[in-house]
C-alpha cells in the first residue's frame, strides 16, 4: 500500500514539473506591425461620426414626387424650418425631400410633431446605415 502512495507522489511531481516547463515555454514577445496610415484613418472615422456621417440616423420625409416639386417644397421646407438640415434624395424614380438628421427616434418624433401641422403626410422612414 505504502508503494502504491510513492508511485502516485511521483507521477504527480512528474506532471507538475512537465506543466511547468510548458507554461515557461509558452511565453513570447507579440510585434505588432501596423500601417502608418491607420491612426489616421481613425481620426476620419472619428470626424465622419460627429458630422452625422456615419451609423443609423433618422430624418423626415416630408415629400416623394417628381423633381420640379421636391424643389418647390425643399425651398418652401427650408424657410420655415432652418433650423434643421434639409435636402433632397433621388430615389428611382422619386425625389425625396428628407428634413434634420437625428441621433435618436425620441428627437426625430418631436419634430415630426411639429411638422405635421404644414405636412400631414410627413412621417419617419427606417433609417439606412451610413
Amino acid at each position: 500500500m505504502r508503494l502504491l502512495n510513492f508511485t502516485n507522489c511521483i507521477y504527480i511531481a512528474i506532471f507538475l514539473l512537465g506543466s511547468g516547463l510548458t507554461a515557461y515555454s509558452q511565453t513570447a514577445r507579440v510585434n505588432i506591425d501596423q500601417n502608418d496610415l491607420l491612426p489616421e484613418l481613425l481620426e476620419e472615422k472619428a470626424e465622419m461620426t460627429r458630422a452625422g456621417k456615419l451609423g443609423e440616423r433618422y430624418n423626415i420625409q416630408v415629400y416623394n414626387g417628381d423633381n420640379k416639386a421636391a424643389s418647390d417644397v425643399l425651398r418652401e421646407v427650408r424657410s420655415k424650418y432652418n433650423s434643421w438640415p434639409s435636402d433632397i434624395i433621388y430615389e428611382t424614380p422619386n425625389y425625396k425631400v428628407l428634413i434634420g438628421n437625428f441621433r435618436n427616434r425620441l428627437e426625430a418624433d418631436r419634430v415630426l410633431l411639429q411638422i405635421k401641422n404644414d405636412y400631414p403626410a410627413a412621417f419617419i422612414p427606417k433609417p439606412r446605415r451610413g
